[in-house]
């Protein structure tokens, strides 16, 4: 026990959790944007990672060490002044606190919490999604991409993001695929760029395990993935990628985005014409079936 200004004894506990907030200022790259809903959920995370801990009698300094972090960063993310540290923190916690999924039940919150701000809408919107249509001329639609594939594409984005970041990322785009096995199914499309299964971001292991990925989805019944072939003279897509989607009891909204900056619309007459370009673009794609033996005839060309 150790004396406060007055004289007071203090709880070694309580003088452990004052010290990072002395030391605030050091770790200033940890600090939150205020202007964003993760801090809230990163706080009633923290908040129940601290109980938990004290739950099971283990102080800071021992919890950490069975963690592989310091005290101080146990302490940041108790008191929601940083994020969990990388996408397996919460499901290591949950075992060493023995908390019976509370902690690994958290997963998902934490996850949706790091999707840039700009997203956060439809991804709200995915989680009760009954119809979902996507174009994209660049890369593979975010809802069917491979963990390397997706890694392979943060690890290429400018400034550069470190591993756990990546790491992160990664993660809440894997909980984003959940709607692709959620019961009851919502029907889905896909028209993608012929050129997109030729650019080998990350190798071609990564690439041809991505195509193998499109394969794999595209059998699902609820699912329609084609491909625009690259010598169509006529492309209504030229105005860039877009998504479609309605969710449960709500109108249908349109999507775009390029560059980070981004809009989601709901107004008829935007997605009328954004809808009337999409079924255009369908048309103009190889159908469904050509398009899955226009990937198998790719990997067949190793």
């Amino acid at each position: 026990m150790t004396a406060d200004e007055d004289g007071q004894r203090l709880d070694p506990e309580l003088e452990r959790e004052r010290e990072p907030e002395e030391e605030q200022e050091e770790e200033s790259e940890e600090q939150l944007d205020t202007g964003d809903p993760g801090p809230n959920v990163f706080k009633l995370v923290g908040a129940l990672l601290k109980s938990l801990r004290q739950s099971a009698e283990m102080d800071r300094e021992t919890f950490g060490a069975r963690m592989g972090y310091s005290a101080h960063t146990i302490a940041s993310v108790e008191q929601g002044r940083r994020r969990p540290p990388g996408p397996d923190f919460l499901d290591q916690a949950d075992t060493v606190l023995r908390a019976g999924g509370l902690l690994k039940g958290a997963k998902k919150e934490v996850a949706k919490a790091r999707l840039p701000a700009f997203f956060r809408g439809v991804a709200k919107l995915e989680e009760t999604a009954v119809e979902y249509h996507s174009y994209q001329n660049q890369v593979v639609p975010g809802l069917l991409q491979t963990e390397d594939y997706a890694r392979a594409l943060y690890r290429m984005r400018r400034p550069a993001l470190d591993d756990e970041s990546i790491e992160e990322h990664v993660a809440a785009r894997k909980i984003r695929q959940d709607i692709l096995t959620r019961k009851p199914a919502p029907t889905m499309s896909f028209v993608i760029e012929e050129v997109v299964l030729h650019r080998p971001y990350g190798g071609r292991a990564i690439l041809d395990g991505q195509r193998r990925r499109l394969l794999q989805v595209g059998q699902q019944r609820n699912m329609d993935i084609q491909i625009m072939p690259t010598d169509r003279e006529e492309h209504a897509g030229d105005a860039g990628p877009l998504i479609l989607l309605r969710a449960e009891n709500e109108p249908m909204a349109v999507y775009v985005e390029a560059q980070d900056i981004s809009a989601l619309r709901t107004q008829p007459d935007v997605v009328r014409n954004i809808s009337q370009q999409y079924e255009t673009i369908r048309a103009q794609a190889l159908n469904p079936r050509e398009s899955m033996r226009y990937i198998e005839k790719l990997l067949g060309e190793q």
